[in-house]
Protein backbone atom coordinates (compact mmCIF):
# COMPACT_ATOMS: atom_id res chain seq x y z
CA UNK A 1 0.00 0.00 0.00
CA UNK A 2 1.57 3.48 -0.64
CA UNK A 3 2.29 5.83 1.73
CA UNK A 4 -0.27 9.32 1.64
CA UNK A 5 0.70 12.09 0.37
CA UNK A 6 -0.25 15.78 1.48
CA UNK A 7 0.95 17.52 -1.36
CA UNK A 8 -0.85 14.86 -3.97
CA UNK A 9 -3.78 15.50 -2.26
CA UNK A 10 -3.30 19.22 -2.30
CA UNK A 11 -2.62 19.03 -5.84
CA UNK A 12 -6.12 17.22 -6.29
CA UNK A 13 -7.91 19.53 -4.60
CA UNK A 14 -6.41 22.78 -6.69
CA UNK A 15 -7.04 20.65 -9.60
CA UNK A 16 -11.19 20.32 -8.71
CA UNK A 17 -10.84 24.55 -7.87
CA UNK A 18 -9.23 25.12 -11.38
CA UNK A 19 -11.96 23.16 -13.27
CA UNK A 20 -14.85 24.28 -11.13
CA UNK A 21 -13.87 27.78 -11.97
CA UNK A 22 -13.58 27.32 -15.57
CA UNK A 23 -17.13 25.96 -15.33
CA UNK A 24 -18.80 29.03 -14.36
CA UNK A 25 -17.16 31.29 -16.19
CA UNK A 26 -18.19 29.57 -19.47
CA UNK A 27 -21.94 29.69 -17.99
CA UNK A 28 -21.39 33.62 -17.17
CA UNK A 29 -20.25 33.92 -20.38
CA UNK A 30 -22.72 32.40 -22.30
CA UNK A 31 -25.27 33.64 -20.41
CA UNK A 32 -24.21 37.53 -20.34
CA UNK A 33 -23.35 37.81 -23.93
CA UNK A 34 -26.36 37.62 -25.61
CA UNK A 35 -27.96 40.29 -22.51
CA UNK A 36 -25.12 42.38 -22.68
CA UNK A 37 -25.87 42.99 -26.86
CA UNK A 38 -29.42 43.41 -25.89
CA UNK A 39 -28.60 45.86 -23.68
CA UNK A 40 -26.16 48.16 -25.81
CA UNK A 41 -29.09 47.69 -28.69
CA UNK A 42 -31.78 49.01 -26.57
CA UNK A 43 -29.81 52.41 -25.93
CA UNK A 44 -28.46 52.83 -29.24
CA UNK A 45 -32.32 52.88 -30.25
CA UNK A 46 -33.18 54.71 -27.62
CA UNK A 47 -30.46 57.32 -28.58
CA UNK A 48 -31.77 57.10 -32.38
CA UNK A 49 -35.52 57.87 -31.01
CA UNK A 50 -33.79 61.20 -29.28
CA UNK A 51 -31.94 62.16 -32.08
CA UNK A 52 -35.33 62.61 -34.13
CA UNK A 53 -37.20 63.97 -30.84
CA UNK A 54 -34.89 67.04 -31.24
CA UNK A 55 -35.33 67.72 -35.01
CA UNK A 56 -37.82 70.04 -36.29
CA UNK A 57 -39.36 70.19 -39.78
CA UNK A 58 -38.16 72.78 -41.81
CA UNK A 59 -41.08 75.75 -42.59
CA UNK A 60 -42.58 74.91 -45.90
CA UNK A 61 -43.38 77.68 -48.67
CA UNK A 62 -46.72 78.01 -47.52
CA UNK A 63 -45.58 78.78 -43.68
CA UNK A 64 -42.80 81.35 -44.79
CA UNK A 65 -44.65 85.12 -45.58
CA UNK A 66 -40.94 86.94 -46.65
CA UNK A 67 -37.57 86.13 -46.69
CA UNK A 68 -35.68 89.46 -47.60
CA UNK A 69 -32.77 92.01 -47.42
CA UNK A 70 -32.94 95.37 -46.72
CA UNK A 71 -29.74 98.04 -47.38
CA UNK A 72 -28.52 101.12 -47.98
CA UNK A 73 -26.55 101.45 -51.11
CA UNK A 74 -24.85 104.65 -52.11
CA UNK A 75 -27.45 106.15 -49.41
CA UNK A 76 -30.40 104.67 -51.47
CA UNK A 77 -32.96 101.75 -49.45
CA UNK A 78 -32.67 98.97 -51.42
CA UNK A 79 -34.67 95.28 -50.82
CA UNK A 80 -34.60 92.11 -52.76
CA UNK A 81 -36.33 88.85 -52.05
CA UNK A 82 -34.02 85.86 -50.60
CA UNK A 83 -34.60 82.22 -51.53
CA UNK A 84 -36.60 80.44 -48.96
CA UNK A 85 -34.44 77.99 -48.47
CA UNK A 86 -32.78 80.65 -46.39
CA UNK A 87 -35.76 81.14 -44.15
CA UNK A 88 -34.88 77.41 -42.50
CA UNK A 89 -30.71 78.14 -42.57
CA UNK A 90 -29.48 80.73 -40.22
CA UNK A 91 -25.61 80.31 -40.96
CA UNK A 92 -26.71 80.05 -44.90
CA UNK A 93 -28.60 83.36 -43.98
CA UNK A 94 -25.25 85.03 -42.59
CA UNK A 95 -23.49 84.07 -45.58
CA UNK A 96 -25.13 85.69 -47.64
CA UNK A 97 -25.71 88.93 -46.39
CA UNK A 98 -22.38 89.45 -45.83
CA UNK A 99 -22.08 89.16 -49.60
CA UNK A 100 -24.25 92.11 -49.93
CA UNK A 101 -22.58 95.35 -50.10
CA UNK A 102 -24.55 97.77 -48.23
CA UNK A 103 -23.23 101.16 -46.69
CA UNK A 104 -24.05 100.04 -43.11
CA UNK A 105 -24.31 96.23 -43.30
CA UNK A 106 -27.84 94.44 -44.28
CA UNK A 107 -30.40 93.34 -43.10
CA UNK A 108 -32.57 90.20 -43.41
CA UNK A 109 -36.29 89.97 -42.54
CA UNK A 110 -37.73 86.52 -42.18
CA UNK A 111 -41.95 86.45 -40.62
CA UNK A 112 -43.27 83.03 -40.10
CA UNK A 113 -46.83 82.26 -40.65
CA UNK A 114 -47.96 85.58 -38.82
CA UNK A 115 -46.60 84.46 -35.89
CA UNK A 116 -43.03 85.31 -35.41
CA UNK A 117 -40.46 87.80 -37.01
CA UNK A 118 -36.55 87.24 -37.54
CA UNK A 119 -34.42 89.91 -37.81
CA UNK A 120 -30.63 89.34 -38.77
CA UNK A 121 -27.86 92.45 -39.58
CA UNK A 122 -24.54 91.81 -40.61
CA UNK A 123 -21.95 94.48 -40.78
CA UNK A 124 -18.70 92.87 -42.02
CA UNK A 125 -17.13 89.48 -41.72
CA UNK A 126 -17.81 89.53 -37.39
CA UNK A 127 -20.45 91.91 -36.94
CA UNK A 128 -23.40 89.81 -36.59
CA UNK A 129 -27.19 90.73 -34.55
CA UNK A 130 -30.03 88.89 -34.07
CA UNK A 131 -33.59 90.04 -32.82
CA UNK A 132 -36.58 87.71 -32.59
CA UNK A 133 -39.81 88.74 -31.86
CA UNK A 134 -41.31 85.45 -30.23
CA UNK A 135 -38.69 83.21 -28.31
CA UNK A 136 -41.73 80.80 -27.74
CA UNK A 137 -41.54 79.47 -30.91
CA UNK A 138 -38.24 77.73 -30.00
CA UNK A 139 -39.85 74.65 -30.63
CA UNK A 140 -41.59 74.99 -34.01
CA UNK A 141 -38.69 76.91 -36.40
CA UNK A 142 -35.77 75.65 -37.16
CA UNK A 143 -34.88 79.70 -37.54
CA UNK A 144 -35.70 80.68 -34.20
CA UNK A 145 -34.17 77.67 -32.87
CA UNK A 146 -30.85 78.45 -34.21
CA UNK A 147 -31.51 82.48 -33.69
CA UNK A 148 -31.72 82.00 -30.01
CA UNK A 149 -29.02 79.12 -29.95
CA UNK A 150 -26.66 82.10 -31.23
CA UNK A 151 -28.00 84.51 -28.50
CA UNK A 152 -27.00 82.00 -25.96
CA UNK A 153 -30.62 81.72 -24.44
CA UNK A 154 -32.55 79.35 -22.96
CA UNK A 155 -35.89 79.13 -21.93
CA UNK A 156 -35.38 80.68 -17.95
CA UNK A 157 -33.99 83.89 -20.31
CA UNK A 158 -36.86 84.51 -22.54
CA UNK A 159 -39.12 87.74 -20.89
CA UNK A 160 -42.99 87.34 -21.07
CA UNK A 161 -43.20 89.11 -24.08
CA UNK A 162 -40.67 86.84 -26.00
CA UNK A 163 -39.13 89.81 -27.57
CA UNK A 164 -35.30 88.48 -27.21
CA UNK A 165 -31.89 89.70 -28.67
CA UNK A 166 -30.39 93.02 -29.76
CA UNK A 167 -33.68 95.18 -29.28
CA UNK A 168 -31.13 98.71 -30.15
CA UNK A 169 -30.00 96.93 -33.47
CA UNK A 170 -31.96 99.38 -35.81
CA UNK A 171 -31.06 102.47 -33.55
CA UNK A 172 -28.95 103.95 -36.06
CA UNK A 173 -31.33 103.20 -38.62
CA UNK A 174 -33.87 105.78 -36.59
CA UNK A 175 -36.03 102.79 -34.88
CA UNK A 176 -34.56 102.93 -31.12
CA UNK A 177 -34.72 99.68 -28.65
CA UNK A 178 -37.86 101.61 -27.24
CA UNK A 179 -39.62 102.50 -30.22
CA UNK A 180 -38.73 98.63 -31.24
CA UNK A 181 -40.87 97.23 -27.89
CA UNK A 182 -43.53 99.75 -28.29
CA UNK A 183 -44.26 98.48 -32.11
CA UNK A 184 -44.34 95.09 -30.93
CA UNK A 185 -46.35 95.93 -27.35
CA UNK A 186 -49.02 97.67 -29.53
CA UNK A 187 -49.27 94.65 -32.08
CA UNK A 188 -51.69 92.06 -30.37
CA UNK A 189 -54.15 92.44 -33.43
CA UNK A 190 -51.21 92.87 -35.83
CA UNK A 191 -49.17 89.90 -37.77
CA UNK A 192 -45.06 89.85 -37.58
CA UNK A 193 -45.68 90.97 -41.26
CA UNK A 194 -47.43 94.26 -40.04
CA UNK A 195 -44.83 94.80 -37.67
CA UNK A 196 -41.54 94.25 -39.68
CA UNK A 197 -43.82 96.57 -42.51
CA UNK A 198 -43.93 99.27 -39.65
CA UNK A 199 -39.93 98.74 -38.48
CA UNK A 200 -39.42 99.21 -41.92
CA UNK A 201 -41.34 102.54 -42.42
CA UNK A 202 -39.23 103.60 -39.37
CA UNK A 203 -36.22 103.22 -40.94
CA UNK A 204 -37.22 105.07 -43.78
CA UNK A 205 -37.10 101.72 -46.15
CA UNK A 206 -40.98 101.50 -46.51
CA UNK A 207 -41.04 101.16 -50.10
CA UNK A 208 -38.49 98.91 -50.74
CA UNK A 209 -39.68 96.71 -48.18
CA UNK A 210 -43.18 96.28 -49.75
CA UNK A 211 -41.03 95.82 -53.39
CA UNK A 212 -39.06 92.96 -51.39
CA UNK A 213 -41.79 91.26 -50.50
CA UNK A 214 -43.35 90.89 -53.66
CA UNK A 215 -40.46 90.49 -55.48
CA UNK A 216 -40.39 87.13 -53.44
CA UNK A 217 -43.81 86.15 -54.10
CA UNK A 218 -43.50 86.97 -57.36
CA UNK A 219 -40.67 84.41 -57.32
CA UNK A 220 -42.89 81.81 -55.31
CA UNK A 221 -45.57 82.14 -58.04
CA UNK A 222 -42.72 81.19 -61.10
CA UNK A 223 -41.47 78.12 -58.55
Amino acid sequence: MAAWDPDDMADEVLDDDLDSEDEFDDEDSEDADPEDEDDDLDEADFDDEDDEDDELEDADDDEIDFCIALYREDGVPTGVALEPELANDFEGLIDHLQRIPGDAGALGLISLEGDVLVAVRVRGARHVQVFVSDAYFVDTWPLVRDAIDFLGLDNGDVPEEGLVGDLGMFADQGVSEMDLEAMFMDADEMTSEDVAEKVAEGMRFGKAFRKAVDDYWDLEDEA
